[in-house]
């Protein structure tokens, strides 16, 4: 027998920062099994990637991003916002032969590529190296069942407007509507540029090894379990990777925030927090962020709002009112850390995937306020399916639309000091030790992490 060279994998994340963290999460847990891990990326995100990695082992590829494509703001290398999407993603197509060329140029030969589910031109760059690729879809199994779902059985074209509900003939008992999709999702005929890109993508995954969720079967079970007999490829259930340790000097810093400490003062005094963040992508209106900061403001409640400059700046003299019980942060945190956090009770979330995930791991419960992409499904699941979150509904009736004060003030009464808040409270604690039982050795997603190594060295030709 001759000597079979050790595994590589090869990762590449898609320019946002949520698309990113889970799959160094991902490059970490690799390396803890002695697997050597390629990294690629552009130069403008390749300083944060070695930063938060802390791992020089890892080696980081930078490939440079598009010149001056139609579409998105010049020297761009990081998606600015949602509505630049589809362009941003369309163009990183053009990286093909550079990511093909130094494919061919690393000196150890990959043993496949780990991509994100949008950069679905890797699939054609690994079958011309015979190598397996695996899409990286950071989605819960359960939002993926559903949009590929509504595909299939089309139960929405017998309703009439966008808040009939309807259900899936797989699933007869979760009721959906098609303001649940985001659109043009939900429509009747989807057509456009995201459905094009989308279609294009959908390719890509079947001709892939597999579909690498950042969830765990105990989280999930029913969808995982049909999405592998029904509608495939494959899904290997790897998470939650923000569980995934990394080397201490990533994970404190040498001075102690500002957050952290005024955290600890309201645990000195017994004083619980809700944590409240909308994610780095979302596009609020000003309208409605006034509704919310109006809503925390009477709710009496003490809070941490983690938000940009530009938001504030509709909320004259709003951080002032508030000043004896909310703090507000304008700069970039952990927000695992302020997760676990003992002062934190609650998360006022968009229900973005990483946060639902990461509140989850800290045992915290949710308060759903969804803006885009499949936030809305994701909000269904955290309060309908696993029982972890109450939901904050728009006036409308629709679960989209513009949200009062009065449900705001509500609903964070309720979830910090309501019965229904300690039922979530006692479902998030359950999942959030199910979710580190998975991560052990010899858990589910630990595994799983196992098998889908042997895969992808087995399939390498």
């Amino acid at each position: 027998m001759g000597t079979v060279a050790s595994p590589h994998f090869v990762i590449f994340p898609f320019m946002s920062h949520g698309h990113t963290i889970p799959l160094l999460h991902l490059a970490t847990l690799l390396r803890h099994r002695f697997i050597s891990v390629t990294i690629f990326t552009t130069p403008v995100n390749a300083p944060s990637i070695r930063d938060f990695l802390q791992d020089a082992s890892i080696s980081v590829i930078e490939l440079p991003f598009p010149k001056d494509v139609h579409d998105i703001p010049p020297n761009v290398e990081k998606l600015p916002s949602m509505s630049y999407f589809y362009p941003f993603a369309r163009a990183t197509k053009l990286m093909q032969p550079l990511f093909e060329q130094a494919l061919s140029a690393l000196q150890h030969p990959p043993t496949c590529v780990i991509s994100d589910a949008f950069l679905g031109w890797t699939q054609e760059s690994a079958q011309k190296f015979g190598i397996p690729r695996y899409f990286f879809f950071g989605m819960s199994v359960f939002a993926t069942t559903m949009y590929q779902l509504i595909g299939i059985e089309r139960p929405h074209a017998e309703t009439i407007s966008l808040d009939e509900s309807f259900t899936f003939s797989s699933f007869p008992r979760l009721k959906f509507t098609r303001n649940d999709f985001e659109p043009p999702f939900g429509d009747l005929e989807p057509k456009g540029l995201a459905v094009d890109f989308m279609m294009e993508q959908a390719i890509s995954f079947s001709k892939s090894s597999g579909m690498i969720s950042n969830s765990f079967y105990k989280l999930e079970p029913r969808f995982a379990d049909y999405f592998n007999k029904h509608l495939g490829p494959k899904s290997w259930c790897v998470g939650p990777l923000c569980l995934a340790k990394r080397s201490m000097t990533a994970t404190h810093s040498q001075t102690e925030e500002t957050w952290m400490q005024w955290l600890n003062n309201k645990l000195t005094e017994k004083q619980p927090v809700l944590y409240v963040a909308f994610g780095t992508q979302a596009e609020v209106s000003a309208e409605q962020i006034q509704e919310i900061a109006m809503g925390l403001e009477s709710s009496n409640t003490c809070f941490i709002w983690v938000t940009r400059q530009n938001v504030l700046e509709n909320l004259q003299g709003f951080e002032n009112r508030v000043k004896n019980r909310a703090l507000i942060v304008k700069e970039w945190v952990d927000q695992n850390e302020v997760l676990n956090h003992k002062s934190i009770k609650g998360f006022l979330s968009h229900c973005g995937w990483n946060s639902v995930l990461e509140s989850i791991c800290a045992k915290v419960s949710i308060l759903a306020l969804p803006f885009m992409a499949e936030q809305h499904l994701n909000a269904r699941m955290v309060t309908d399916q696993i029982g972890v979150g109450l939901r904050i509904m728009p006036r409308n009736g629709s679960v989209r639309g513009f949200v009062e004060a009065e449900e705001v003030e509500k609903m964070v009464r309720e979830l910090m000091e309501g019965e229904k808040g300690e039922m979530v409270r006692k479902k998030a604690k359950e999942l959030g030790e199910n979710a580190e039982e998975a991560m052990k050795e010899g858990g589910t997603s630990w595994s799983t992490l196992g098998l889908l190594i042997d895969d992808a060295c087995a399939r390498k030709l």
